[in-house]
């Protein structure tokens, strides 16, 4: 079992202002994906965002805690070749017990709280127009109570993936500040539930050629980008202080979050400028929230130097990667969630030994973990979702969704005054 965390009361204060940015980064990514839906749709991404959320936090705060745990914190064992790995923790529901101070493990519960909720937040960008208010928040009951604290522990809590360095020697075992955990674990379920839904109506008119669904409101998107970015400082410093068992310097890890996204956006201007003849300021915004992702593995491990290095190729891989889902693989994605949170973050956590002076063995660790979470818990995100969709359907009918999902659940539009119903990108 991983040694309990020790903190000085200074580093305890510092941690805890730091947390509480971290809203932030789901205020940021609930404007994003607003701005990025037909009008039509944006009061519902919007009220779904705070639904998700608060479902996410009561549900981890109940039973999702419970399984996660924190390092030196009680667990279940598994003995195996004579080797101790853990694999669940053993804390009892409702947080029975636990002194909610400027403890350790106090912190780790506040900082897993609003992250778990980011995670649920995740998938709504790529379910716009289509997903039912009430199977997204059932879906995150599942998420926040189970799915994502498993894999947690497994990185964050003390468990095995983390153990990977002192059982078999491979580096430091499995180093991740969140780029796995949320920004993976979001980023596949986005995936497995746009896989479910399909595409949106009218999304692929002659069968293969997708049509173009603008954004209603640009400025939100830009906007959110840039608050998600005060909240990734705090996600990225706090995290690393709590789970990456170093001493890493607060201003470093600013400064390479911050260089990341840059870098990351420069270059989806660049290569959107290069291709179309003019930037996209949809693709430049997920490049810079790409680059915020792929920071979330690498920030306390880079120098500024190769952060920058790690964001210009995130920038790249978003916008080609949306590209191929979109027209190879016809994944009807409106926020370029799959992209920029799943496939950025696995490069995040691939940067970790390719661009930092990490020990061979951290090849190993780092690919055990993408390993587990492609071949483990996006079947698990999958089958959950096939269990939701028999019980409660996830998709919209028809005829709601041509409405719009704001007249369709919640009986009034978002701007009521201002806009008029058309169809003008899509058919029925």
């Amino acid at each position: 079992m991983a040694a309990p965390l020790s903190l000085s009361e200074t580093s305890a204060t510092l941690c805890l202002v730091l947390i509480l940015f971290v809203p932030l980064a789901g205020t940021g990514l609930a404007l994003v994906n607003t701005g990025i839906v037909r009008s039509r749709s944006a009061a519902h991404v919007m009220l779904a965002s705070i639904c998700v959320l608060a479902v996410a936090a009561i549900v981890y705060v109940i039973f999702g805690f419970s399984f996660q745990g924190a390092a030196g914190r009680p667990a279940h064992v598994l003995t195996i070749g004579g080797k101790a790995w853990d694999w669940i923790a053993a804390e009892p529901f409702f947080l029975r017990g636990m002194k909610l101070d400027l403890s350790p493990v106090s912190l780790v519960l506040l900082l897993q709280m609003f992250s778990v909720g980011l995670v649920a937040m995740i998938p709504l960008g790529a379910a716009s127009e289509r997903w039912r208010l009430g199977a997204s928040c059932a879906f995150t009951g599942m998420l926040a109570g189970g799915i994502y604290p498993l894999f947690a522990h497994w990185v964050l809590g003390g468990g095995w993936l983390s153990q990977l360095g002192s059982i078999y020697g491979l580096g430091r075992g499995f180093l991740d500040g969140g780029a796995g955990s949320i920004q993976v674990v979001g980023g596949l379920s986005a995936l497995s539930i746009a896989w479910t839904l399909g595409p949106r109506q009218g999304k692929y008119p002659s069968g293969d050629i997708p049509a173009a669904i603008p954004a209603h409101n640009i400025v939100l998107v830009l906007t959110g980008s840039l608050i998600a970015w005060v909240g990734w400082l705090g996600l990225n410093s706090a995290s690393a202080i709590l789970f990456n068992r170093s001493d890493p310097s607060v201003v470093l890890i600013v400064v390479n979050t911050t260089l990341s996204a840059a870098a990351s956006g420069l270059a989806a201007a660049i290569v959107t400028r290069l291709r179309f003849g003019r930037p996209d300021a949809s693709l430049v915004a997920n490049g810079w929230m790409a680059g915020l992702v792929a920071s979330s593995a690498a920030a306390a491990f880079l120098k500024p130097a190769t952060s920058v290095l790690a964001g210009l190729v995130a920038g790249v891989i978003v916008v080609y990667a949306i590209d191929q889902l979109e027209f190879r693989l016809a994944i009807d994605d409106p926020g370029g969630t799959i992209s920029v949170h799943a496939l950025a973050g696995i490069w995040g956590l691939i940067s970790v030994p390719l661009l930092s002076d990490a020990a061979g063995g951290q090849w190993l660790a780092q690919l055990i973990g993408i390993a587990t979470l492609i071949g483990f818990i996006f079947p698990l995100v999958h089958g959950v979702n096939w269990v939701i969709g028999r019980i409660y359907p996830h998709r919209v009918d028809a005829e709601g969704e041509w409405q719009g999902m704001d007249l369709c659940e919640l009986g009034a539009a978002a701007y009521p005054e201002f806009v008029v119903h058309s169809d003008e990108f899509t058919e029925r």
